[in-house]
């Protein structure tokens, strides 16, 4: 390995992007040019767009890209497995001495590179990019966001707050972070998980020109779920609390109904026989879908299926 000037593979994850994939390949042509010039990183780098199932031109716009300059490469998955499996299909696939990860958006500021690849030269084996702040989002992406991080933080998932999948990783990073088996894989809870040296950088997030985001609040909420239930049985251990708490009012519900039969008074009213049955079935019902999440799981695991599948590579 030469330290002084390590190949460095930028992943691109893609889907439904051909309205940035030119600006975004040039932007990151241009980056990495300046980056070879000045002695920075090996002249045989590379920027690999991973095409995740898109159902517009993006592929067509890779192939082009690919033929045009040796410095773009492309990997074209057979159908869409989430932004995950994408950058999971260009880390596992490529060789360098460092791999980073950024949105083909280039909403994370991808002049920070530089820097990341400096913290790499000096020892860390990962490097988060970090938002500075949330100034350029809306007041309800704040809030959720916000939130976002909290709930995981609160439930025991340990991820870097403000920090998506814009991350640089060593090629140890890399080839320990395979030893995961699981097929549900969490990046931005599994990678603090490694241990290795790590730091960040700082940047603020640039608005998307062009393009609709990826990432609904529905997408977002799903998102988080598969997140919270990946790397945390709190939930399992909330639902237990919530038995225990539903038991203990049912006891006192059935000692005050046995006291009014003592003292002669009839308890007449559908109303709230049917408020109390209904409350104690939400309950079950929500304790159910909740392990349920869990047996799911276990259940995608044990299928052992893979986490992408490639059509065909351009390297």
């Amino acid at each position: 390995m030469n330290v002084q000037l390590p190949k460095i593979s930028i992943i691109v994850p893609c889907y439904n992007e051909e309205e940035v994939l030119n600006d975004t390949a040039q932007a990151l042509l241009s980056l990495m040019k300046e980056m070879i010039e000045k002695g920075r990183i090996s002249g045989r780098s590379e920027i690999c767009f991973v095409n995740d199932g898109s159902k517009d031109k993006t592929w067509e716009i890779i192939e082009k890209l690919n033929s045009e300059n040796i410095h773009f490469k492309g990997i074209n998955l057979s159908r869409n497995f989430g932004h995950q499996g994408a950058l999971l299909a260009g880390l596992y696939s490529l060789q360098a001495e460092a791999y980073v990860t950024i949105d083909a958006d280039l909403q994370d500021d991808e002049r920070v590179i530089k820097e990341m690849v400096e913290d790499f030269k000096n020892g860390n084996d990962i490097v988060y990019g970090v938002r500075d702040g949330r100034e350029a989002d809306s007041f309800f992406k704040r809030i959720t966001a916000k939130s976002f991080y909290r709930l995981l933080d609160f439930l025991g998932v340990k991820i870097v707050f403000n920090h998506a999948d814009f991350r640089l990783l060593s090629q140890r990073a890399v080839e320990t972070l395979k030893n995961f088996p699981e097929k549900n894989l969490f990046l931005r809870a599994t990678v603090p998980l490694l241990g290795f040296n790590s730091s960040w950088v700082l940047y603020d997030r640039k608005p998307r020109m062009k393009g609709e985001s990826k990432y609904p609040f529905k997408k977002m909420l799903a998102f988080a779920w598969d997140g919270i239930t990946s790397f945390s049985v709190i939930p399992l251990r909330l639902v237990t609390i919530m038995g225990i708490i539903t038991f203990f009012l049912s006891f006192l519900l059935i000692c005050y109904s046995v006291y009014r039969w003592f003292l002669g008074d009839n308890m007449l009213g559908w109303t709230s026989l049917v408020t109390v049955v209904a409350l104690f079935s939400g309950v079950q019902l929500i304790s159910l879908g909740v392990i349920g999440e869990y047996v799911g799981k276990i259940y995608k695991e044990t299928k052992m299926r893979p986490s992408f599948i490639i059509q065909k590579k351009l390297l």
